[in-house]
């Protein structure tokens, strides 16, 4: 039998995961503080150490420390004798492509002088590799991007690459959380049945537990340098519209369908963002081979044994879905 000594605190590797208090990055934090044993000791980036989250990470045993990543010299703080890094950014928070961009380059500045032996940066697909700008199956927006909040990632990802830093490239699915927090959720009709609505047809969405996402990312840098080049992608799951709608229905106890409503209804709901989401859907629908072709459910499971489907993920968290 293999007897496993617990590895020393002080002798464990630090991964810096920068946007700890979000979706993505408290998944990966919380992977490595749950795993007592592992090679990995995880430090947290807060713009606020002493908001709540931040404040729960301490309790758990993270180490906490301030970062801003507009401000290059905190970052090289917050990475200074780290093995590995998890970069995310933000887009939503300003709805910038030049300010993300701006936040990426200030990361690979950063990472540039450090010692980092692995980054993770959390991408997803430049899609004007597959529709020119003056292609009018859908608006160009902020003059120079179909889908902003793709392809500034998508763009920023030969950045890495140019630097020559040791990246794996991890593109991510749409999260089933935003039928909690983004009022994706099930919407009242005046018929009395519930509807979920976007742009996609019959075609499948691939889609993940944003939790999960941190604990795929935990797998990358458990295999060591061998993910270091690669682009991964990963879901929970792919399922169009009516088998949702279908697992919905089952799960909140409510009938819910699917309304596949057009790429130009979408974009015309109104809320800020609409067009960005509008152009999103009608990507992945239009481009659904490729899409769905790039996320691999088998290897988000190899890396993360845990990887739930959408009714696991249904089981645990229907009651938060919010219901008229």
């Amino acid at each position: 039998m293999e007897n496993k000594t617990p590895i020393k605190v002080d002798d464990k590797k630090i991964i810096t995961v920068f946007g700890a208090t979000g979706a993505q990055g408290g998944g990966l934090a919380r992977a490595i503080l749950a795993d007592k044993n592992g090679e990995f000791a995880v430090r947290v980036v807060t713009r606020d150490i002493n908001s709540e989250k931040s404040k729960a990470f301490s309790k758990l045993g993270a180490e906490v420390v301030e970062a801003n990543i507009d401000d290059i010299q905190s970052i090289k703080k917050a990475i200074d004798g780290a093995y590995g890094a998890y970069f995310v950014t933000f887009f939503w928070e300003h709805f910038s492509v030049d300010k993300e961009l701006q936040e990426v380059n200030n990361f690979i500045e950063a990472a540039r002088e450090s010692h980092l032996q692995h980054i993770i940066w959390s991408t997803l697909e430049d899609t004007r590799n597959w529709m020119n700008l003056d292609d009018d199956r859908m608006p160009t927006l902020h003059g120079k991007y179909k889908v902003p909040h793709f392809d500034g990632k998508g763009e920023a990802d030969h950045y890495f690459r140019e630097a020559e830093l040791p990246t794996t490239f991890l593109r991510t699915s749409f999260y089933w959380d935003n039928f909690i927090h983004f009022g994706m959720g099930p919407q009242k009709g005046e018929d009395g049945n519930y509807y979920i609505a976007f742009p996609m047809d019959d075609k499948k969405l691939p889609a993940i537990a944003a939790e999960d996402i941190g604990k795929c990312a935990y797998g990358i840098f458990k295999k060591g340098k061998e993910l270091i080049g690669k682009t991964v992608g990963i879901a929970g799951e792919k399922l169009n519209g009516n088998e949702m709608a279908e697992k919905l229905s089952k799960a909140l106890d409510k009938k819910v369908l699917f309304n596949p409503v057009t790429p130009e209804a979408y974009r015309n709901f109104g809320f800020p963002g609409a067009d960005d989401l509008g152009n999103m859907f009608q990507f992945k629908r239009d481009f659904n081979d490729d899409f769905n072709g790039a996320r691999n459910e088998a290897f988000a499971k190899e890396l993360n044994p845990e990887l739930q489907n959408f009714d696991m993920w249904l089981s645990a968290n229907a009651s938060r879905i919010p219901i008229e």
